[in-house]
């Protein structure tokens, strides 16, 4: 059931230069295709908490940076990588969530407005704890 869902809403190996584009620091080449989702939402993450904190230290250009690259992951990282097909409706509302969290997180760069960044730190994290247990179950069998 695992390595299912792994497949399914996961990238496809043409999704590798998405990885590379979006800003994700570590090498992809060797990564299977679960550690690279993983790989985005850790990035994701990281970006969100540093826009917050250069919101917080009135530092708009490393705010609008890291917001930026936040979307980037979203949109063409998480949301790219989905396979509608095989994924169904999960695909989809994952899809629904990613475009969500994009559309709030450039809102929170337009407003300055940190309760939008903490919703989507609210969003993202819990969905990165869902693929990393994911990841642990099918590596045990």
């Amino acid at each position: 059931m695992f390595a299912a869902a792994s497949t399914s809403f996961g990238p496809t190996a043409a999704s590798a230069g998405a990885y590379r584009r979006v800003g994700v620091e570590t090498d992809v080449g060797g990564a299977s295709p679960h550690q690279l989702v993983a790989l985005l939402f850790d990035g994701c993450i990281d970006a969100i908490v540093q826009a917050r904190g250069a919101l917080q230290q009135g530092d708009p250009k490393a705010k609008g940076q890291a917001i930026g690259r936040a979307v980037r992951i979203v949109d063409e990282g998480l949301k790219a990588g989905l396979d509608h097909e095989a994924g169904g409706a999960l695909a989809a509302d994952l899809g629904a969530l990613y475009g969500y969290v994009a559309l709030r997180l450039t809102r929170a760069n337009l407003h300055n407005d940190d309760a939008a960044l903490a919703e989507c730190l609210h969003l993202m994290q819990p969905l990165r704890e869902a693929w990393s247990r994911i990841g642990s179950a099918s590596e045990a069998r």
